[in-house]
């Protein structure tokens, strides 16, 4: 059980650093370094710049925060249908080997 309560925050991704860290834009203009949450390594959520994310942060250091959300947004087809996705006809797949 924590001493404290998390805050949450949600903010835009600014720019991706190395081991999956992040620089967020918080909605009052505050810049914060942060980290996706293990569940979004495991099931391998990709963020990239530009997404609208969900953060929690603790009050001892605000200038840290986990990244425990990513909002999705109106894009293209999904992976298994449209013309354009992967798992559709036309799809950037190498065919399989036959042997």
């Amino acid at each position: 059980m924590a001493k404290e309560e998390l805050i949450e925050m949600d903010g835009v991704v600014t720019d991706v650093l190395p081991d999956s860290r992040f620089k967020v834009q918080l909605d009052n203009g505050h810049e914060v370094m942060a980290y996706s949450a293990g569940k979004m390594k495991k099931h391998r959520i990709r963020i990239m710049v530009g997404d609208r994310v969900d953060m929690e942060m603790t009050p001892y250091d605000l200038t840290k925060a986990r990244i425990t959300y990513r909002h999705k947004v109106g894009g293209g087809p999904g992976p298994t249908g449209g013309p354009g996705g992967p798992g559709g006809p036309g799809g950037n797949r190498r065919p399989t080997r036959r042997r």
